[in-house]
């Protein structure tokens, strides 16, 4: 944490000036020293009053710091201490399900995906775009970016970071189309249907001329169809005997 310094500078023309100097990292590692004018020793008579001036800047200046500090964390970091204090067997916070489902999401999707990322360069844009991407269903790519939010909001609650980026990413877990569901009358048929597994490929075929025709109640017709092919494969193994 730095205070800067504050020193008085004479100009060629009109009053001298209160002038505030201090450093901070630059993008190689390096320090670089930056510069403000505050005011004259007109607005500002005494050193106290330029220096409550400063207050606001040298705020800025140390939380700017502390950040560039600790963006320095990639994200397989964070993951690795998030396992060691979230998902140790001795945190009773989740339970064992939950601990392993994030175990899963975060070495086999997270790490191998952003683990190289420093915090400060996973964007918000751009984590959707690459989310999108992954060969899952909505459902398991909806999970990862809630695993990756948790993963955040631990790196804020340690104070690794300040912000969560993936806070704003859209992602539905809605199923792309519905399931096909079977209706009671159709779980009731099992033991018909489980000899038919041999000629599925038949039963296919004919189910798909009658969807092509746009025939209705086809619940009603694929029972028929089912019991007919039945009939016929029973009766082609007594002639075969």
């Amino acid at each position: 944490m730095q205070q800067g310094s504050l020193t008085t500078k004479t100009r060629l023309e009109g009053p001298d000036i209160w002038q505030f100097r201090w450093s901070e990292k630059g993008p190689n590692g390096k320090r670089v020293y930056r510069k403000r004018v505050i005011g004259t020793i007109e607005e500002f008579p005494t050193r106290d009053l330029a220096r409550s001036a400063v207050a606001g800047l040298i705020a800025e200046i140390n939380w700017t710091n502390l950040r560039s500090t600790s963006t320095t964390m990639t994200v397989a970091q964070l993951c690795s201490h998030f396992e060691q204090r979230e998902l140790a067997l001795s945190n009773k916070w989740r339970s064992y399900s939950t601990k392993a489902c994030y175990a899963v999401y975060l070495r086999r999707w997270i790490v191998s995906n952003w683990g190289k990322l420093e915090l400060r360069d996973v964007r918000t844009i751009e984590f959707e775009s690459r989310l999108r991407r992954l060969p899952l269903a909505k459902s398991s790519c909806a999970k990862i970016r809630g695993v990756m939010s948790v993963l955040f909001n631990h790196a804020c609650r340690y104070e690794f970071f300040d912000r969560n980026p993936i806070h704003l990413v859209r992602q539905g877990a809605k199923r792309k189309s519905a399931p096909n569901v079977l209706t009671p009358e159709f779980t009731r048929l099992q033991p018909i249907l489980v000899p038919m597994r041999a000629n599925k490929e038949k039963v296919s075929r004919k189910l798909i001329e009658f969807r092509e025709n746009r025939i209705e109640a086809i619940g009603v017709i694929e029972l028929k169809i089912l019991r007919v092919c039945l009939a016929r494969d029973q009766s082609e193994a007594l002639g075969s005997r």
